[in-house]
């Protein structure tokens, strides 16, 4: 058999057979670390999501950005909304509808300003149109949520009052003052308004099949190199005479009717 891998035609077989096996190695490493990354995210979920609030400024102090161990912690903040400053956040899925995420810049007691994220809204009848958006509750108000950090700017120009995404630099020129390194998903405000933007939807926490998809690939690696080896064995058997020789199969006789009247009139 080592005779027949030497031969150059093997031995491309068998360089095909290495890089197939690290080509699967390396998807089976890139889903394991899609795996871990969720597993990393639904432990912090798991960790601050369901936690006492705490006042802002003892997860956030000031002028900070949110660490990445402190997303979705649970706060408390007191302030005043700038309905002015409101902006809706276009092509937000809930519940697999797409509409707009209301965001109203809260006023903090010590001077900062802190983007609130009070929910979402279904589209308008056309795209021409905003939806309508409840109010947020005048005077001072008592605000309980989620910090979440900000998104990417995605480089589109939008209608004034509207953005692509969540994204607390542009929110911040657009309100003419800097914010705070996170903004909140609200939970509850005191006192609360006659209506509000629907909540949105609580954190995704699963997994996914990003566990299997890595055994699949690693085990899938010496395919590849199995399968040439196999056909390199079998063709040096071939070569020095140990294989069975391959034959066609014989085929039946063909009787005519007049040969078997003729073979009953003998036995008779």
């Amino acid at each position: 058999m080592w005779t027949v891998l030497r031969q150059p035609r093997w031995l491309l077989y068998l360089v095909l057979a290495v890089v197939f096996g690290v080509i699967t190695a390396m998807l089976g490493a890139w889903q394991w670390d899609r795996h871990q990354s969720r597993v990393e995210r639904r432990d912090v979920i798991e960790a601050n999501y369901f936690g006492e609030p705490q006042p802002l400024v003892e997860v956030l102090p000031r002028g900070q950005q949110l660490p990445a161990g402190d997303e979705w912690s649970r706060v408390t903040v007191s302030g005043t909304y700038d309905a002015d400053g409101q902006h809706l956040v276009r092509n937000r899925p809930h519940q697999r509808v797409y509409g707009y995420e209301v965001l109203v810049p809260l006023v903090l007691d010590d001077g900062q300003v802190l983007v609130v994220d009070r929910g979402w809204v279904q589209n308008a009848p056309t795209a021409s149109e905003l939806p309508d958006v409840p109010a947020p509750p005048r005077g001072q108000v008592q605000v309980q949520g989620w910090l979440r950090p900000s998104e990417p700017d995605l480089g589109r120009d939008l209608p004034a009052g509207q953005l692509a995404s969540i994204d607390l630099p542009r929110m911040s020129e657009m309100v003419n003052a800097p914010v705070v390194g996170a903004y909140l998903v609200l939970e509850s405000e005191s006192p609360a308004p006659p209506a509000r933007p629907a909540p949105l939807d609580p954190p995704d926490t699963g997994l996914r099949s990003h566990f299997a998809y890595a055994l699949q690939w690693w085990l899938t690696v010496p395919v590849g190199l199995i399968l040439v080896l196999v056909m390199a064995r079998r063709e040096a058997e071939e070569q020095s005479g140990e294989a069975p020789a391959r034959s066609a199969p014989a085929r039946p006789k063909k009787v005519r009717i007049w040969d078997e009247e003729d073979y009953d009139e003998e036995d008779d």
